[in-house]
């Protein structure tokens, strides 16, 4: 995959810079097109083949289907041949050629559209991930206003930014390049690189990163890194880096293809040569070797992986995980660690009021506090103005009109209601140094609970706190015990939030070992660690910070409702409607589809043994070596498709509980 950071026009160029293309189209892609073209051709000589139309008729087209699903394989394996290779692909194209030869023309056909449409899939999810890295080059800005030493302004192209510049981040504009706060206050969401869920307040002194949005305030930031060296830059390459660096993973039975293949091959010419040689006639050892070729071709060892991984990736689609491969579904039963992101995958990613507390003396009840603070923050667009106006029109408070509206970034909002002044804001910037100590209880025990507490003041005086945070799902807790039981470790926590609100939360939930205040590039540090222990690890996250260990874990899972676009194309597998209960039971279901293809690779063994045997001790008639091959295809088929049914889910599901 070439590097998106060299998709950049160059500094020099003049205009706009060009959009970046967000998604390709799916018939760009030249696989997509010849397996499309295979399809249809396919569809269309069928009927004309069950019915019994001529035969020019029908065979014209499955050979077109030969051709359309088979020439871009086929060639692809005689260049891996030529390097000494026997590609699996020209294998399938073989034998579906085979297959045509002795009369099984539909089955080679369908062979073909199947291997044509699985390589097409596979280019399909290719390129959705390199688009979705692509579209990070959106969250940093093209342009940024630079101060010059005459204090005039200019916009430029934030690529031609250097360190030591001065840059000005008006309210409602993204932070053009990592750097340092120079002069000014305002508060700054920055969940795409930290994941956490409020925006933080910045002054002088405070670092800022590229990409992030200033939502109130206008701040004067001192670029500190090359726009090429931001952090926004660093996720682009770790993901990149950590999707081109990944092992190769294969199905188990790919992993043993090369040596059958060859060994068959090899044996077929041996079946044919060795009597030929001894006086046999051409017919006689042509007809048995082909019986061997086809008795002994690994059709039922494919389909004893195919079939169990495909029903259970239906099934867990069905119930909201959409699974992207049948690698990934067979990956899932091998994790035996899990690290867990914290905003918006444990939590909501919401912040909502948890506690209303009126304080001594205001001789105001709760609705009447939470009242007065919303009646206050309704003309702020603030997150935790939203929450304290959600939580009124929740309990279906009136609110009155706000007079004299300010707002003030790291500090809160004033107005006027009823004539009082109110004012609503940080506890450590709107309560006294000297304040009431029940006052200062009230707030200390709202933080230690991991919750941001808020000060509302009426005409001075304090009257009451709340306590804002970000609610835990509420599955998360059996979630993780479930894991627990599964793996033989507890889940890990990874996340970018402060420290106290990381292990308030991982107590509810049960996780004792938390990781907070980590960047995007500390995170896929803690999952390689993991896995040069040899633990097989397992992330589940959302967020475009979460992205990089997504890409590294041996399994990535992601949330997808409010997930990002780059953490929903990095991740193997979605969990489409947010429902953390469904992880533990697609890991289970990823097992008990291992254990089937473990019994079917046994059943195909024993038929494969058995006809083989028959055909060089004895004379196996073709009819027959069919017949036993097709056979043993079906079963082990139906076995595998037992995972399509609900109980499959169900079953799973409690054993899990």
């Amino acid at each position: 995959m070439s590097s998106v950071l060299d998709q950049r026009p160059a500094p020099a160029a003049a205009g706009p810079r060009p959009a970046l293309p967000r998604r390709t189209r799916v018939l760009a892609l030249p696989e997509a097109r010849w397996a499309l073209a295979a399809l249809v051709l396919f569809l269309l000589a069928l009927p004309l083949h069950l019915l019994g139309a001529p035969g020019w008729l029908w065979g014209t087209l499955f050979a077109a289907t030969y051709v359309a699903g088979g020439w871009e394989p086929g060639w692809e394996g005689l260049k891996a041949l030529k390097d000494k290779t026997l590609d699996v692909d020209l294998l399938m194209v073989v034998a579906a050629l085979g297959a045509a030869a002795i009369g099984q023309v539909l089955d080679g056909a369908l062979l073909i559209v199947i291997f044509a449409t699985s390589g097409a899939l596979e280019a399909i999810a290719t390129a959705r991930t390199a688009d979705s890295v692509r579209g990070l080059l959106d969250l940093a800005p093209s342009t940024a206003t630079r101060l010059l030493p005459d204090g005039t302004e200019e916009s430029v192209d934030a690529a031609q930014l250097t360190v030591g510049d001065t840059i000005l981040v008006r309210p409602g504009e993204r932070v053009g390049a990592d750097g340092q706060v120079l002069d000014g206050a305002g508060e700054v969401d920055q969940a795409t690189i930290t994941g956490e869920p409020l925006p933080v307040a910045k002054q002088a002194g405070d670092e800022v990163f590229a990409g992030t949005v200033n939502g109130t305030g206008a701040l004067r930031v001192r670029v500190e890194r090359d726009p090429a060296d931001s952090v926004i830059a660093r996720i682009v390459r770790m993901v990149e880096e950590a999707s081109g660096t990944k092992a190769p993973t294969q199905l188990f039975i790919e992993k043993i293809e090369q040596r059958y293949s060859i060994g068959m091959v090899i044996a077929t010419l041996a079946v044919f040569a060795i009597p030929l040689a001894f006086g046999d006639e051409l017919r006689s050892a042509l007809l048995r070797a082909m019986t061997f070729m086809i008795v002994a071709s690994p059709c039922a060892v494919v389909l004893s992986t195919m079939p169990p991984l495909l029903s259970a990736i239906a099934n867990a689609g069905r119930h909201g995980v959409l699974v992207k491969s049948a690698v990934v579904m067979e990956r899932l039963g091998q994790i035996d660690a899990v690290a867990f992101d914290k905003t918006g995958t444990l939590t909501e990613g919401t912040p909502r009021v948890t506690d209303i507390r009126p304080l001594p003396g205001s001789a105001l009840a709760e609705d009447e506090v939470l009242a007065l603070a919303a009646s206050a923050e309704h003309p702020s667009e603030h997150p935790l103005a939203r929450a304290v106006v959600d939580a009124a029109r929740e309990r279906a408070l009136a609110l009155a009109d706000a007079g004299d509206f300010t707002s003030v970034p790291g500090q809160g909002v004033t107005a006027t209601i009823a004539g009082h002044t109110v004012r609503v804001g940080s506890p450590a910037r709107l309560l006294p140094a000297d304040a009431d100590p029940a006052h200062q209880k009230a707030v200390r025990e709202l933080e230690d609970a991991g919750r941001t507490a808020v000060a509302v003041l009426r005409d001075g005086a304090p009257v009451g706190v709340l306590g804002i945070a970000d609610r835990l799902r509420p599955d998360a807790a059996a979630t993780v015990a479930a894991l627990t039981r599964l793996t033989g470790r507890t889940p890990v926590l990874l996340t970018g939030d402060n420290e106290r609100a990381a292990r308030h939360l991982a107590a509810e939930v049960g996780i004792t070992d938390v990781r907070a205040g980590l960047l995007p590039q500390d995170k896929v540090t803690a999952v390689r660690e993991w896995q040069e222990q040899g633990r097989t690890v397992l992330v589940v996250g959302d967020g475009v910070n979460d992205a990089p260990a997504l890409a590294a874990a041996h399994s990535g899972i992601a949330m997808g409702k409010a997930g990002s676009d780059l953490a929903l194309e990095t991740a193997d597998a979605v969990v489409v409607r947010d429902e953390l209960a469904t992880l533990p039971t697609v890991v289970n279901l990823s097992r008990t589809a291992r254990r089937l293809v473990v019994q079917n690779l046994a059943i195909a063994g024993v038929f494969i043994t058995a006809l083989v045997a028959w055909d060089l001790i004895g004379t196996l008639p073709l009819p027959l070596g069919v017949a036993g091959h097709e056979g043993s295809t079906v079963i082990v088929g139906l076995n595998g498709l037992r995972l399509l049914r609900e109980a499959a889910w169900t079953n799973t599901a409690k054993d899990t509980a």
